[in-house]
Order: C-alpha cells, then sequence, then structure tokens
C-alpha cells in the first residue's frame, strides 16, 4: 500500500499566506516609524530629518537583506516579502519624502527642498549599496 503525492496548494491559499505576510509586515515597519515620528518630530517648514533617515536605514537594511536571504541562505520564500516588501515597505516612506519636499517648495524654502530631495535621493541609494557591500564582506568571511 503506497501513500498518496502531496497535494499541491491552490495558489489562492498561497497567495492568501503571502498577502498575510506582507500585511503583517507592513504593520510592523510602520509601526517602527510612527514611533520614531513621535519620538523625533519635524518642526512645520524644518528640515524633515527623521524621515531623512528612516528611508536611509531602511535602504540600507535592504541591502542586507538581499545579501542575506538571495546570496547567503535559502529562506523560505515568504521571509524577502515579510521583511522586504512588508517590514522594510512599511518603515520606509517615500511617499512622505514627496510631500515634505513639496511643503517645504510651496513654503518657499527652495534650498532646504534640494537638499532634502539629493540627501534623500543619494543617502538612499548610496546606503542600499552599501548595505548589500558590507553584507557580502561580512559573509565572506563566514561562508
Amino acid at each position: 500500500m503506497s501513500a498518496d503525492p502531496p497535494r499541491p496548494v491552490p495558489l489562492l491559499q498561497r497567495q492568501g499566506a503571502l498577502v498575510a505576510a506582507v500585511s503583517l509586515g507592513g504593520v510592523l515597519g510602520a509601526l517602527a516609524r510612527w514611533g520614531l515620528g513621535l519620538a523625533f518630530p519635524t518642526p512645520h517648514d524644518a528640515f524633515p530629518t527623521t524621515t531623512l533617515l528612516i528611508n536611509v536605514v531602511g535602504c540600507l537594511l535592504m541591502g542586507v537583506l538581499v545579501v542575506l536571504v538571495a546570496e547567503v541562505r535559502t529562506a523560505p520564500p515568504i521571509v524577502r516579502p515579510f521583511l522586504g516588501v512588508g517590514v522594510l515597505g512599511g518603515f520606509t516612506t517615500f511617499s512622505t519624502f514627496a510631500v515634505d519636499a513639496q511643503t517645504l517648495l510651496a513654503a518657499g524654502h527652495l534650498g532646504t527642498a534640494l537638499g532634502y530631495l539629493a540627501a534623500t535621493v543619494l543617502g538612499s541609494v548610496g546606503a542600499a549599496w552599501l548595505g548589500l557591500v558590507v553584507a557580502r564582506a561580512a559573509a565572506g568571511g563566514a561562508r
């Protein structure tokens, strides 16, 4: 008597688990961002330092995450969407970045707005690259 082969998990059930993981991660990331915004509020029309740091740190962590789950270890398929799309997607806030820049421009703070735009774009891309490089270097000794 042989056992029946395992039946494939239906697409909707797999998608439901993925949506739940991304949603839970998004809630956790957004709560962390909200907490930092409360702890370090930005005065109206001032340079949005907290949002800048949230986005830069989130991009740094995304670089590290990519290396850890794609190059160093084989992670379960749900890990990358949970942490990358969910937690870090909920933590970073590029929509707030856009609104902050528009608010600064509308208030006549052209220099501050341009500095914020440049610092966010260059800082975020640079941080993602740095996260990749540092994680690869650290993993090189661990492999």
